[in-house]
């Protein structure tokens, strides 16, 4: 099972791989519309964020699968003291896949230890947020036509956010 807690997870190859792969699902919906027919993805948002929870949904249902989950933690069970691990462990039997929004830095990391299903880290913080970073990554290279060796505008503006300060390992 592979968890995504962090971009530095990741080898220079697997993001190549990756951004390939989304690059080929843009330009050939049709051919991923059921690649995850009979899947659920589990978003777990314990806090708001409007953008990556609706883009994460938005993916699944894409490519055929399901979602189920909350958008704050006030509608979940962490408003009545419930942990994060007890929430993963009882999630995790309802999903095939977890894509969590913390406000505590190392949160899906914890979450990841005790879950049966892989754990997306879909920002914790202002620690990891590595999907965001790759969907950073794809605009470069959409846009660029390259992402490893970025220009001096380019890297300036991207330190100025967190998610593209994890960008700077890859490029």
């Amino acid at each position: 099972m592979n968890h995504l807690i962090d971009i530095l997870q990741l080898s220079t190859q697997e993001i190549d791989e990756l951004v390939a792969k989304a690059n080929d699902i843009i330009a050939r919906p049709e051919a991923y519309a059921h690649k995850c027919d009979g899947k659920i993805l589990a978003t777990l948002f314990f806090e708001p964020s409007t953008r990556t929870r609706l883009s994460f949904e938005s993916a699944m249902l894409s490519l055929g699968g399901k979602v189920l989950g909350f958008s704050s933690a006030s509608s979940s069970s962490a408003s009545k003291g419930e942990s994060v691990s007890d929430t993963i462990r009882t999630v995790s039997c309802y999903s095939d896949i977890i894509a969590m929004r913390h406000p505590k830095e190392g949160a899906p990391l914890v979450a990841s230890m005790h879950s049966e299903v892989p754990v997306i880290n879909a920002g914790d913080g202002g620690h990891n947020h590595p999907t965001q970073t790759l969907t950073d990554l794809l605009t470069i290279q959409r846009e660029k036509g390259r992402f490893n060796d970025p220009g001096r505008a380019e890297a300036a503006e991207l330190r100025q956010e967190r998610s593209t300060q994890e960008a700077q390992h890859p490029l």
